[in-house]
């Protein structure tokens, strides 16, 4: 499992500090997974409110340990992130007052403005993985033929 998040204890000196970091990454990691489940949760519930308040919760709360918090304050602060903060905090903001939806969109443009820079890294995880990297290398799968 360390193998995996790039946490392989060769150095017998640092394999507790390393295993303090591979378990931030863990819990970040895991943190981020619950908050994509109880949103995903929520938006088939019909929107429950307090299913998406909690996955925002869980969410920015993963991407804070992930990142650390005073990494994350930069990101949110920076002055050329503003538009996506902004637009992430509103659809929370509209989530605790009942529009849901709405708050979904605006999150949903928030993060890819503030994240948008990250896209490029993702794609190359995303390309690791067996079989889905193999599909996204290869998109004429999923077109099918044209006859």
């Amino acid at each position: 499992m360390e193998e995996m998040y790039g946490c392989k204890m060769n150095n017998i000196a640092h394999r507790e500090e390393r295993e303090k970091t591979c378990s931030i990454i863990k819990v970040g990691l895991g943190l981020i997974g619950f908050g994509i489940f109880f949103s995903f949760l929520a938006i088939v519930l019909f929107f429950d409110r307090g299913l998406l308040a909690l996955g925002n919760i869980f969410w920015l709360t993963g991407v804070a340990i992930l990142l650390g918090w005073r990494s994350t304050l930069q990101l949110f602060t920076n002055r050329r992130n503003y538009k996506g903060s902004l637009s992430f905090l509103l659809g929370i903001f509209f989530i605790f007052v009942r529009w849901p939806v709405v708050g979904i969109l605006v999150e949903i443009y928030g993060c890819f403005v503030l994240f948008g820079g990250f896209w490029p890294s993702i794609k190359v995880f995303l390309y690791q993985i067996p079989v889905f990297g193999w599909i996204l290398q290869y998109p004429a799968l999923l077109r099918g033929s044209s006859n």
